[in-house]
């Protein structure tokens, strides 16, 4: 079976070969296309491989050997999960390769907006702790995490992950999501609606899928509702903040920082508003790029072809 990679350079790169994938069929592989391109390169295809690259409803009605449909990732947003569904054409994802990884960034990212240790490197670097008549000095308020509340939006692998390190840090946990059940083992821990999260956290943590309930979930009115000077931290998905409007909280001080990992086009415009925004730390989408979440999320891509190959697939997220 002919099995096609359209968008696989940030997975495999230097240090994660696609060796094993070798080994299923006749395959081709892509570091990255167009959506032209992307409908020219799956033509007689029966296993596409996409980690981004976008499968509308009409390039899956244009491909009539397409019989699966393997996501590098754990959300599947760039995939017509309906189209599919229709044509019988199993989609799947790979739910758990990130969570550490991500996890980890996230605490990066608060910890950067807390700290802002890179500034500080950067200014002794520049020779401003030589030229100071102190022992000390700081650029921006030192922010201790213990006692504080985190609010983490969509309470999954990777939010009950954050949950735990925050809990560790000493931080009250607060969380939303679609079905509150089963709350961590944590003794500063409680559900709340997303109303009163926004209003009550000191930290607000994006964790949940962007779907059309969650598209736009931050904006403008529900900023207004944030406890004035939070921070805000997206390793989701960039859809889910209207870009704007975080861009506007920070620059009248109503967030007191944000760290957003993606934006809702990738690679960024060089016009996006965040860019400019004060207070405002991106990072290129590196979240779940650590060297061993990558050779997880292969090695299980990899599987969930083979178990499709023997008929049995797993990790369906369109059954």
């Amino acid at each position: 079976m002919k099995i096609v990679v359209l968008d696989g350079k940030t997975l495999a790169a230097d240090d994660n070969p696609w060796t094993d994938l070798l080994s299923l069929g006749t395959v081709e592989i892509h570091d990255r296309g167009t959506e032209e391109q992307t409908l020219e390169r799956a033509q007689g295809a029966g296993i596409l491989v996409v980690n981004k690259a976008r499968i509308t409803s009409d390039i899956i009605a244009q491909l009539p050997d397409l019989r699966f449909i393997a996501v590098t990732a754990t959300g599947y947003d760039c995939v017509a999960i309906d189209a599919a569904r229709r044509r019988h054409i199993p989609v799947a994802n790979v739910p758990e390769y990130g969570t550490d990884s991500v996890a980890q960034f996230t605490m990066a990212l608060l910890l950067e907006l807390c700290h802002r240790a890179g500034l500080h490197a950067e200014a002794v670097a520049a020779g401003e702790w030589s030229r100071t008549p102190d022992f000390c000095f700081w650029k921006t308020p030192q922010v201790e995490l213990a006692g504080l509340t985190i609010g983490i939006v969509g309470l999954g692998r990777i939010g009950r992950r954050v949950a735990e390190l925050s809990h560790a840090f000493g931080m009250n946990v607060l969380a939303t999501a679609l079905r509150p059940d089963r709350p961590p083992l944590l003794t500063r821990f409680d559900w709340a609606t997303l109303d009163d999260l926004l209003m009550c956290s000191d930290v607000i943590s994006l964790h949940c899928p962007l779907t059309d309930t969650t598209a736009g979930l931050i904006n403008s009115q529900r900023l207004h509702a944030v406890k004035r000077g939070a921070f805000l931290i997206n390793t989701a998905r960039g859809g889910l903040i209207v870009e704007s409007d975080v861009a506007d909280a920070l620059n009248q001080g109503q967030l007191g920082g944000a760290a957003l990992d993606v934006v809702a086009l990738e690679p960024i415009e060089p016009d996006n508003p965040l860019i400019t925004a004060r207070r405002c730390l991106l990072t290129p989408h590196i979240a779940w790029a650590s060297q061993a979440a990558r050779r997880r999320l292969l090695t299980a891509t990899v599987q969930n072809i083979q178990d499709f190959l023997a008929g049995r697939p797993s990790n369906v997220v369109n059954a």
